[in-house]
């Protein structure tokens, strides 16, 4: 059995540690209302936003929708979303699991490629063959957490839409974790480009509607669809950080309870050795009173 200066020693630093963890969980609490709020207000516009995409990309023909142009796969690029920083469970694991998954099995045979915009991806994915080797693609995407913002997402989704626009990549993949919950958090695998033409469920018809365009058609689908595939990606990088949010609360709420039940089985095991060491200096008062008697 430790000796009770070692038992001590452990109880403070496992305190120590739940106080860490437990101004981690509030941080992250806080910081998850404000993306929670921000990725509430934005899925509702950038949904609709796609689906009026969808609609009117399925109307173009090959030369007027470059961002819907199927063509035969050989280049493909994963755009993995991670965080900067650990601590939040299997939140970065499951979306670079994910990237490996499609890179070996649904895009095997293909030029795969991986952006990553976070340093747990990037630290994942650099000495590997998936790391990035075009020379348009942004080797610092990591940055765009230190100030998220609409401008500078964009200037991410620009470089994406040149990538594809000129053949370099035939199709681009963004893998990032979906915010449901703060303990819940879905990994998507979502195209970005080409545009998906509509999904018809079973039993609707197909929307054959023919649009009038005001003022042309020309320069609504030029502002409609960049604009769109910005949205899309600002929206699956607020989805990220809302969940890297709840994550981290998530974890660190474990780690401090599970610190908590640690603390009290230390202090169980140092109250039963003091106990002894009590005990055991009663009985040798008592064997020396004993002999000198």
């Amino acid at each position: 059995m430790a000796n009770l200066k070692e038992i001590r020693n452990r109880i403070s630093s496992i305190s120590s540690t739940m106080q860490i963890t437990s101004a981690m969980k509030m941080v992250s609490a806080a910081k998850l209302r404000k993306a929670q709020n921000a990725v509430t207000q934005m899925r509702p516009y950038a949904n609709k936003l796609q689906e009026i995409l969808s609609n009117v990309s399925a109307t173009l023909d090959s030369s007027e929708g470059i961002y819907s142009e199927q063509r035969e796969v050989r280049n493909v690029l994963l755009v993995s979303i991670t965080s900067n920083r650990g601590l939040c469970g299997g939140f970065n694991n499951n979306v670079i699991k994910t990237v490996k998954r499609l890179a070996e099995t649904e895009y095997k045979g293909c030029n795969v490629s991986v952006l990553s915009i976070g340093k747990k991806s990037s630290d994942a994915f650099k000495n590997t063959e998936l790391g990035i080797t075009g020379t348009l693609l942004p080797r610092d995407a990591e940055k765009v957490w230190d100030d998220l913002t609409f401008e500078n997402s964009s200037e991410i989704a620009e470089t994406l839409m040149t990538q594809f626009s000129e053949h370099y990549q035939d199709k681009i993949v963004i893998v990032y974790n979906q915010f449901k919950n703060a303990a819940v958090q879905i990994v998507q695998e979502e195209q970005f480009l080409p545009v998906l033409p509509p999904v018809i469920k079973e039993g609707e018809k197909a929307n054959t509607a023919d649009y009038i365009y005001e003022p042309s058609k020309e320069s609504i689908v030029e502002e409609l669809i960049p604009k769109s595939l910005k949205t899309q990606l600002f929206k699956g990088l607020l989805d990220s950080m809302a969940s890297e949010h709840g994550a981290r609360m998530t974890a660190m709420h474990k780690a401090t309870d599970n610190a908590k039940e640690l603390q009290d089985d230390l202090k169980l095991v140092y109250n039963k050795a003091r106990q002894a060491n009590i005990t055991n200096e009663i009985l040798e008062i008592v064997a020396g009173a004993e002999a000198l008697g």
